[in-house]
């Protein structure tokens, strides 16, 4: 399965808008119906509970699609068993911070046709990037960005390729360079702090306008970076190894900007589910020491790089073995390093 993403023409905003405020009405119904009863009987409610009190929405005005209502109710239960939480957050409609418009759909109720998008007796006119006609669409959604924008979110079947390498990488993450794969392949991302000045101005100027624009393009260029990389990853290799260090550990310190504007999280979730459909190996390993530790010798010497101090040394010379490493090149080859040793190892019996 895949998930298409298609932007929908702007004359369709003000039709989906006023939709994802009825689905916020639907939204805040069941969210508070739900809670009042489990406060009650100490039961929660399933979603085939809630299709009953939800059943005949349309003759008390809604325009939505009862297919859409039952949706909403299958995707309450699911937020909130994942949250584990009594009551979920209200979906607001109007004010400062509304929330972003969401419609979800099931596959029965859409139909695509002559390059248009049939739903509920409306035609949503769409920049058909992939070329939908070739697929079967499956269910999904209708959401909205910051900017207004509204885009046609649906799952498809494709037909997986499979990856025949036998060459393994391993990836460092840092901060200074977003990921260097063991291979001398580097990507640089740092996104945000090439147009921080801008969007400072922009925010200064209180042009909110263009402070979403620029927010969106920093977005936009960090996702088609990490794809790109991603993809070139799993196509050219059979194993991949990927250093676990984890950006909550860093958000909380000075270096938080940073962090965030890497995109570490994404970019492993990238890795993952793009290797599952290549059929290729990614692991995660424990990347203690890999940059104390000379990939050419394995000792950890004490000209090495060590504690925060050492975070602006990028290069140094191993003092047991002469060689001269590159800090984050050093790393990725020792966790790739430790991949191999992770697949020797093998799978323990119970």
């Amino acid at each position: 399965m895949k998930t298409l993403c298609l932007r929908v023409k702007d004359k369709h905003a003000k039709t989906l808008c006023a939709q994802a405020r009825e689905v916020n009405l639907v939204w805040n119904f069941i969210n508070e119906l739900s809670e009042k009863h489990t406060r009650r009987t100490g039961k929660f409610f399933s979603a085939y509970d809630l299709n009953k009190y939800t059943t005949g929405s349309s003759k008390e005005g809604l325009s939505l699609h009862s297919q859409t209502v039952q949706a909403i109710n299958e995707e309450f239960v699911t937020r909130r068993i994942q949250f584990r939480k009594l009551r979920l957050s209200w979906r607001k409609s109007s004010g400062v911070r509304r929330s972003l418009g969401w419609i979800p759909i099931k596959k029965s109720v859409i139909r695509y046709r002559n390059g248009q998008l049939h739903y509920q007796g409306q035609i949503i006119n769409l920049w058909d990037s992939y070329g939908l006609a070739d697929y079967e669409l499956g269910s999904g959604s209708f959401s909205e960005d910051a900017r207004g924008r509204w885009y046609f979110n649906t799952t498809v079947k494709t037909q997986n390729d499979q990856n025949t390498a036998i060459t393994s990488v391993g990836i460092d993450l840092g901060l200074k360079e977003c990921a260097v794969a063991s291979d001398g392949q580097r990507l640089t991302g740092r996104n945000y702090r090439k147009l921080e000045a801008k969007l400072g101005i922009a925010q200064r100027a209180n042009k909110k306008l263009r402070v979403k624009n620029i927010h969106a393009k920093i977005k936009n260029r960090r996702k088609d970076e990490l794809h790109k990389f991603s993809t070139k990853l799993t196509q050219e290799y059979g194993a991949i190894f990927i250093g676990n260090i984890s950006s909550k550990d860093f958000i909380q310190t000075k270096m938080a900007k940073s962090t965030l504007d890497a995109g570490w999280s994404l970019l492993k979730t990238m890795l993952e589910y793009k290797s599952d459909c290549a059929g290729v190996v990614f692991e995660e390993v424990n990347e203690a020491y890999t940059t104390q530790t000379c990939s050419c010798c394995g000792n950890a010497s004490p000209s090495s790089p060590k504690g925060r101090a050492g975070l602006r040394i990028r290069e140094w010379t191993c003092s047991d073995c002469g060689s001269v490493n590159d800090r984050d090149l050093n790393a990725a080859k020792n966790i790739l390093a430790l991949g191999h040793e992770r697949l020797a190892g093998g799978i323990l019996s119970i």
